[in-house]
């Protein structure tokens, strides 16, 4: 069961309305994670707006994908608190649990249904919909089928519709996934290394893509490809060591004297 930080019962079966008073969605403080003596995190703080597009970029080892673990329920934390809205305390959820709750992740390699087609994986991800047999006879509804009519044109693969998903090119595979993740109406997408591999087209299209659901959602993006970053960015986090070093726009962390001593102590490396 879902409760949140005064034991109260939260419906599971539809995702919760975090506390956004303060205008924050995400709190992430004082976390520390240790992996055989190296710490992956060290008293990480971390604050992402309701709505907002953050960029999080750093080195190999800066603790971005350990804090998405963290984050997502797949890591548990040495210390520290990370809470969805004021209320609701993610160190007390599981995987499934936190996924339900409003946070959708999105992973490097995209992982489709190749044999279904982009509406049946779609169709599969509605929330409340329960195994893939159950999913696949169960009649939809004119609301659900609006609603994957709508993600579709968010996606642009309404022409791709009743195409096999193994069909699609490598960028298209990874705009179905966020359309299955937006299938759950999630409030928070973490959305790790989106564009790599991906044309210069593609990746242009999911400049796009991921600008437009910020507002609705808060979008939090992993990236390496500081030219992408640059076409998205409004607030970029530059993690080093399992801590924040700097934040601000673009412009203010390529001129930031500690930015450009780690990078280029990294390069010279």
């Amino acid at each position: 069961m879902i409760v949140d930080k005064t034991g109260t019962p939260i419906t599971e079966t539809e995702n919760i309305q975090p506390d956004t008073r303060h205008g924050v969605i995400l709190y992430v403080e004082d976390v520390s994670v240790s992996f055989d003596g190296f710490k992956a995190l060290n008293d990480m703080n971390l604050y992402i707006n309701d709505g907002e597009l953050r960029c999080l970029i750093g080195a190999n080892g800066a603790g971005k994908t350990t804090l998405m673990d963290v984050i997502t329920g797949k890591t548990r934390p040495d210390t520290g608190k990370v809470s969805f809205g004021q209320q609701v305390d993610l160190l007390q959820l599981d995987e499934a649990e936190i996924a339900n709750a409003g946070i959708g992740r999105k992973f490097q390699k995209p992982t489709v249904f190749e044999q279904l087609s982009v509406f049946e994986n779609i169709e599969l991800s509605l929330k409340g919909n329960k195994g893939i047999w159950a999913s696949l006879f169960h009649k939809l509804n004119g609301e659900q089928n609006d609603r994957i009519a709508e993600i579709l044109h968010t996606i642009n693969l309404i022409q791709e519709r009743n195409y096999p998903a193994g069909r699609l090119s490598h960028g298209q595979k990874q705009w179905l996934e966020i359309g299955m993740l937006l299938a759950a109406k999630p409030r928070v997408l973490l959305v790790d290394e989106p564009v790599a591999g991906m044309t210069g087209q593609e990746t242009e299209r999911t400049a796009e893509l991921l600008t437009s659901l910020a507002g609705e959602h808060s979008v939090v993006v992993v990236e390496h490809d500081m030219a992408f970053v640059r076409s998205i960015a409004r607030t970029v986090t530059v993690l080093h060591q399992g801590s924040v070093l700097a934040e601000g726009t673009m412009s203010e962390i390529q001129s930031n004297p500690e930015v450009i001593q780690v990078y280029l102590g990294e390069e010279q490396g």
